[in-house]
């Protein structure tokens, strides 16, 4: 009784036998059921897919011949549903070739009768294990639909916001300034903002303006005239020419000399290029989008950028967010990194423990979303079962404690007893709550975490009911 008891408070999974010889039918039914599957039959095609519609079965193991439709016309029928169930063809070794048919016609595996229980149980657990990790990713797929803005993953107030005005400023002409921290994702943001521009049928190319030798700049960027300099054998287009029409990235835009940013400021004023060596200038139609991780207002001041230049290029400026104040998109892109990379390493990693995102949540990621994903890829390439564990994690994020965060220390004292010489404990901890939930987007779940208090201890300190 009590081994049943058991077995019934665990969710089993459903397996439908299609065969019309009724002594093996029995036969497969109880060793099914042994196993600890839930098991319904069917003599023919007819009545297993009536099941089949009626029942959702996770696995269908089915004869190959069978009264009026075979095996065949039922895995047919069974392939055309959303997610169809696992299915398994039985066949006497005459019919072998008509096996391997149904291989190619999507039926996951076919064993020869007389059967060997044994493989016949171990093909089904294989069949099932890999249905449920199909589940999976098609709830990984559903749950992330809507938060994917041409590849960018984001439901956070501050992406539905940033996503908001980056559809605005698409449909306008002039340049755009993309900041944010390194790895927050500036050429996604650029690739989109192409992807909304009426352009989006025409190139776009970006460039690294630090991955280019000085000397090589102005030929990459202008093209240049045959014979224009040593080595130049013949014209070349550069690469505002190559982007004619659509949209180019100047990538780390406080790298480029200051020569070269007269030159640009040029372009974006009259809208003519002058290759290197050439004598006539080419008119050109090019959005220039630049993105940039450095504070272009303290290169100003220090005479490494033009202000000239950073006024034209600010006039439509788009700000990506630091991870830390995106809130539970954490959870939304581990996902989503989770269920690409297994694919793409060919691993069995359903998702990740609630001590292993627990442990995420509360590290800050200073590489942002780049961090977060190689910090993925490396938990996927180490876990062996089926979910990740902190032990795959790296060990700067293990080893992360929220009483340890930089938040606490001694500039953020100093920030907090700004406004007044000797603010009570009180404030000073009510002061200290509120910049910890501002720096984590207002996500209170995160903040409280970090605060190591419970959600209902934060919400009284807010002046909240629990909302």
């Amino acid at each position: 009784m009590k081994k049943k008891t058991q077995e019934s408070s665990a969710p089993r999974e459903k397996v439908l036998v299609v065969e019309d010889d009724a002594a093996l039918r029995g036969l497969l039914e109880e060793e099914m059921r042994d196993a600890g599957l839930r098991v319904r039959t069917a003599a023919d095609a007819a009545a297993a897919w009536s099941l089949v519609e009626r029942w959702s079965p996770d696995l269908v193991v089915s004869d190959l011949r069978l009264p009026g439709a075979d095996g065949l016309d039922l895995l047919a029928r069974v392939r055309e549903l959303p997610l169809p169930p696992g299915f398994l063809i039985m066949t006497a070794f005459g019919t072998v070739s008509q096996a391997v048919e149904a291989l190619k016609q999507g039926a996951d595996d076919f064993l020869t009768k007389p059967l060997d229980l044994d493989h016949l149980l171990l093909c089904t657990r294989r069949i099932l294990e890999n249905r449920r990790l199909r589940k999976d990713v098609q709830r990984f797929r559903e749950a992330l639909g809507d938060a994917d803005f041409h590849g960018i993953i984001g439901r956070s107030s501050v992406m539905t916001g940033l996503f908001a005005t980056l559809k605005q400023i698409a449909a306008a002409a002039g340049p755009v300034l993309i900041t944010g921290e390194s790895g927050v994702g500036k050429d996604l943001v650029a690739r989109a903002l192409h992807l909304e521009s009426p352009r989006k049928e025409q190139p776009f190319i970006a460039v690294n303006c630090a991955g280019i030798p000085a000397e090589l700049l102005e030929s990459e960027f202008f093209g240049h005239a045959a014979g224009a300099f040593t080595g130049a054998g013949q014209s070349r287009k550069g690469l505002f020419a190559e982007a004619r029409g659509g949209s180019l990235l100047l990538d780390e835009i406080a790298e480029m000399p200051i020569e070269l940013q007269a030159k640009l400021l040029r372009i974006l004023q009259d809208g003519k290029v002058r290759p290197v060596g050439a004598n006539r200038e080419t008119q050109i139609d090019v959005r220039i989008i630049a993105a940039t991780n450095r504070n272009l207002e303290e290169q100003v001041r220090q005479g490494r950028f033009r202000e000239d230049l950073y006024f034209r290029l600010e006039t439509f400026g788009l700000h990506v967010p630091p991870l830390r104040e995106r809130g539970d998109d954490l959870d939304l892109l581990a996902a989503r990194f989770v269920d690409t990379l297994s694919v793409q390493m060919e691993r069995e990693v359903r998702g990740l423990s609630d001590e292993a995102i627990n442990l995420m949540r509360t590290y800050p990621f200073p590489g942002n979303v780049r961090e977060l994903r190689n910090a993925i890829e490396r938990a996927v390439a180490f876990c062996n079962g089926r979910e990740i564990a902190p032990a795959h994690l790296p060990e700067r994020i293990r080893k992360h404690r929220a009483g340890a965060n930089p938040l606490v220390g001694e500039a953020l004292l100093t920030q907090l007893l700004a406004d007044s010489d000797l603010p009570s404990l009180e404030e000073l901890s009510n002061r200290y709550v509120a910049h910890v939930l501002e720096r984590q987007g207002g996500n209170k779940r995160r903040a409280a975490q970090i605060l190591d208090i419970s959600r209902a201890t934060l919400y009284r300190r807010l002046g909240l009911n629990g909302e």
